[in-house]
């Protein structure tokens, strides 16, 4: 068979060299097109479903919101496992699918589902699903460097202006904020006020959030000129809260500050964000999407957030905590410096043995048409330029090397034996 392959190559010498440039050429744009990361995902390919139903205990989690939605969510086609997790106030699931299966086929099956078990969750609970990523899908941290500026104000700006700027960025998933303060206005009701006037926390509660709304109204005509009515009642500061009137006693309007004080705090938390022990930091994690490109997602967030920082506050500006592009580029110069030096020390073997530059240039050329192959078929089969991938093929290129060092010297031999050292 390998006689017949190499007779027939023989033969037809000019089909043999434009299928190996095309197939070069082929695999030259499949190398630009292979999606680059530093590690490879070994993830399970899972949609989460995340609910949330604050106040509320693991028990109760687990009874009224996880298991509604288990059982929901079982018996969905090439679905392998569903797995549940319920804690205080939250409730997440893992539909685990199989390994062939598109990820936003299944996330759209997912949401099929949730819609039909909405029924059967408590009255104000809502799933949602989770980010199109992976577990290795935290490309990039960045925190906000800001000396003066408290803790409040840094979430506010991660949160309403530094967080949707880069969400818009191609290949992003999602942008976690993390540390600080959530600013929220607090109400804390003295009972025996509220006792007096006879309320109840639905009443102070009902009255802060119908009286936190815009409302509109129909166009009111005069002379020619149509003017829209509608009434602004947005809370702004403390005293818009302290001043609604929940109900009337003898005529006097009963206030929320009659019944309690009103402050700006934060939102409770479960830990602290503390960088290189200089004390607490803000800032945020971005999620890459399934699939993508993580060396060019991160290039692109670079760039948006050279554009976002000309709009930040003064003195207010990017720190990056952890850019996977630089293990990204250390893996592929590692790949690069091992072709070079193995194509180099190829050429200095079969000179210093065979004094033969011809025999030498078979074998380097050999090695780039042969990598370049392979990213044919890494394209193809949906795998990453990666740690491993790419560490494979400097393996692999010593077996390469040392197939054409005896292939070549073979050759070389036989041709001298038959006295056609000219003609080698």
């Amino acid at each position: 068979m390998i006689s017949a392959i190499i007779s027939w190559s023989m033969r037809n010498r000019f089909i043999v060299i434009i299928a190996t440039i095309g197939l070069t050429i082929f695999g030259w744009f499949s190398m630009q097109d292979t999606p680059i990361d530093a590690i490879p995902d070994l993830s399970e390919n899972q949609v989460i479903v995340y609910t949330e139903w604050m106040g509320r205990s693991p028990q109760i989690m687990e009874d009224q919101v996880t298991f509604p939605l288990v059982t929901n969510l079982q018996g969905m086609p090439k679905v392998k496992d569903v797995r549940a997790a319920s804690m205080f106030g939250m409730s997440f699931i893992y539909v685990i699918f199989e390994d062939n299966v598109d990820i936003y086929w299944a996330r759209t099956r997912v949401m099929e589902r949730l819609n039909s078990a909405q029924r059967s969750l408590p009255e104000g609970v809502t799933p949602t699903l989770g980010p199109d990523g992976t577990g290795v899908g935290h490309i990039f941290w960045y925190t906000l460097d800001a000396p003066g500026y408290d803790l409040g104000e840094l979430r506010a700006l991660q949160d309403w202006y530094v967080k949707f700027a880069l969400q818009n960025v191609p290949g992003v998933s999602e942008v976690a904020s993390y540390g600080g303060f959530q600013k929220q206005y607090q109400v804390t009701i003295d009972p025996n006020k509220i006792n007096y006037y006879k309320l109840t926390l639905m009443d102070v509660l009902n009255t802060i959030k119908n009286n936190n709304n815009d409302v509109g109204g129909r166009v009111f005509e005069m002379n020619g000129t149509g003017y829209i009515v509608r009434g602004l009642g947005y809370v702004k500061n403390i005293s818009d809260i302290e001043n609604m009137t929940i109900a009337t006693r003898n005529t006097i309007p009963v206030r929320v500050k009659d019944i309690g004080t009103v402050q700006m705090g934060g939102d409770a938390r479960l830990g602290i964000i503390e960088e290189n022990g200089n004390g607490e930091v803000v800032g945020g994690i971005v999620v890459m999407r399934y699939g993508e490109n993580a060396d060019a997602v991160i290039n692109r967030v670079k760039e948006k957030m050279k554009e976002v920082e000309k709009g930040l506050p003064k003195g207010v500006k990017f720190k990056v905590a952890y850019d996977r592009s630089d293990l990204i580029e250390a893996a592929i110069n590692s790949l690069k410096n091992t072709m070079i030096e193995e194509i180099i020390l190829v050429c200095i073997v079969i000179i210093i043995f065979l004094f033969h530059f011809s025999s030498s240039l078979v074998v380097m050329i050999n090695i780039p048409i042969s990598i370049l192959l392979s990213f044919i078929a890494i394209k193809y089969f949906g795998i990453t330029s990666n740690i491993m991938s790419l560490s494979g093929i400097a393996i692999a290129i010593g077996v390469i090397v040392d197939d054409g060092i005896v292939m070549v010297e073979n050759a070389y031999r036989h041709l001298t034996e038959e006295g056609g050292d000219d003609h080698a």
